[in-house]
């Protein structure tokens, strides 16, 4: 039952991806969001460093990027900016 739960992730999880693009597009053409190109340059300016993980979703209302990357020391940091106006809102090192 595990090995299927898990083939039925796999399949659904590009149908999933396509669904953020979607409307993470809509978002963008609405004027909701700021081009992702800003949003990873304000990411940059507040803390350098590979980024490993990006979603958008909505938090209390508003669109919100949650950002988790790697800095060149290899510490690993979570961030959340408002997807809106680039703001950071969140800049945490993740614990070991």
């Amino acid at each position: 039952m595990k090995h299927l739960c898990l083939i039925l992730f796999c399949l659904a999880a590009p149908a999933w991806a396509d669904e953020d693009h979607d409307r993470a597009r809509r978002a963008l053409e609405a004027g909701e969001v700021l081009p992702l190109a800003e949003i990873l340059s304000a990411a940059e300016a507040a803390s350098p460093g590979r980024i490993i993980e990006l979603e958008l979703g909505r938090d209390d209302g508003r669109w919100v990027y949650e950002l988790e990357l790697v800095s060149p020391d290899g510490r690993l940091y979570a961030m959340e900016i408002d997807a809106a106006t680039g703001e950071i809102l969140e800049l945490e090192r993740e614990d070991d």
